[in-house]
């Protein structure tokens, strides 16, 4: 099998990890061996509910007896869409209305820039330093991060970049800027949380320009930092909000919201202005309204923020330098990414996954299931704690 792997399916990295999956339920992964893996990763976020998550996955066996894909999107009514979207606007505030359901996020993102362009006319965008929201060409130009983009130029022109967290550089958004668009809290860059009102900020600075301002939750929406939707902290609304991962418990799927006056402008002048063969899928869109419920009829919210005090709690170590983030998105940081590489390759060796972030290599991600119990929290950080004891006490040549 891992063979057929390395030959018939493309890879994105020279040394991807390779477990073989044979099944996985709940904060665990099983591998065809038979071990089990506990999963503090949650698929990098996409696994709200953990694996298999039986509401989920009675949703979707309902859904697929219906009807799966009858045309493309926009076109019929399907209840699983419909009833999704009506519950999502009914837990954001009113300006964010309308849903446009798309494939994965960063088409999400795609969607989102087409649109500012078209509402306000102008073409500059404003986007920060460091900064992931995909990998699609409008997205990648949108990323703060010349290493992993510049091999693909020519990207899409007339894009700046501002330091994320500096009020110093917010004056450079002006009349001739379409959009600014940020995360939330920083995914890429190391789990960064905006401080000291800088959201605030940039809203208002939107607000006396004419800007519009596009938040990309695709990382931190769905209950992970303790809200439903990260921008609750910070007291701020955005013009387009851009969502996905975590939507609909590890299926792909993405959207973006806005008001419905901003989305009408994508009807007309031209017509299809964003089209999607299988956005709004009925069977994704059943896991979306299954999942939305589940998280937001339960108390998983609340134990989101109980669950990162257990995790900052345990979690103390002299290599541990900081521990960034916010709820279950959570980065420990460290001296140099050796011991990065050191704890991620050796927890998999134990059957604990972690992850390396993208563009911080001095992080380690910990972004576990909603539903992670207390009892595995502890037992997956005390292996931690083992595994940078092993290190500070390795044979060092």
């Amino acid at each position: 099998m891992k063979e057929d792997f390395f030959k018939y399916q493309a890879q994105t990295t020279p040394h991807p990890l390779a477990l073989q999956v044979s099944h996985a339920k709940g904060s665990y992964i099983y591998d065809t061996d038979g071990n089990e893996h506990l999963d503090f990763v949650a698929g990098v976020s996409a696994c709200s509910l953990g694996h298999c998550h039986p509401k989920v996955v009675k949703a979707v066996e309902s859904q697929l007896r219906q009807y799966m894909h009858v045309m493309v999107y926009g076109e019929y009514v399907q209840e699983p869409a419909v009833a999704y979207t009506k519950l999502l606007a009914s837990h954001l505030p009113e300006n964010l209305e309308t849903t446009y359901l798309v494939n994965s996020g960063t088409e999400a993102i795609e969607g989102a820039l087409k649109l500012a362009r078209r509402v306000t006319g102008r073409s500059e965008l404003i986007a920060a330093n460091h900064a992931y929201h995909g990998n699609t060409m409008g997205s990648l130009s949108v990323m703060g991060f010349e290493e992993r983009k510049s091999t693909f130029r020519p990207l899409v022109p007339d894009v700046r970049f501002i330091e994320f967290n500096n009020d110093g550089v917010i004056s450079q958004i002006t009349e001739r800027t379409a959009a600014v668009i940020l995360e939330t809290i920083q995914g890429g860059a190391g789990f960064i949380v905006p401080k000291d009102d800088y959201l605030k900020k940039v809203r208002q600075r939107c607000d006396e320009t004419g800007a519009l301002l596009i938040l990309d939750e695709i990382q931190p929406g769905f209950g992970r930092t303790g809200k439903l939707f990260a921008f609750e902290h910070f007291n701020i609304v955005p013009d387009i909000l851009v969502i996905g991962k975590g939507m609909a418990s590890g299926l792909p799927v993405g959207a973006f919201v806005a008001s419905n006056k901003m989305m009408k402008t994508l009807q007309e002048s031209p017509k299809l202005g964003h089209i999607t063969t299988f956005g709004g899928n009925p069977v994704i869109a059943a896991a979306c309204l299954a999942t939305l419920k589940e998280i937001t009829e339960s108390q998983l919210i609340e134990e989101t923020i109980q669950k990162e005090k257990l995790f900052r709690e345990f979690l103390v170590h002299p290599l541990i330098k900081e521990i960034r983030g916010k709820g279950l998105m959570l980065a420990l940081l460290f001296d140099s990414p050796e011991i990065v590489n050191y704890l991620v390759l050796k927890a998999a060796e134990e059957q604990l996954i972690l992850f390396w972030l993208l563009f911080e290599p001095k992080a380690v991600r910990i972004s576990p299931p909603l539903t992670i119990s207390e009892e595995e929290i502890r037992k997956g950080c005390v292996q931690i704690i083992e595994l940078l004891n092993s290190y500070e006490h390795r044979p060092v040549n």
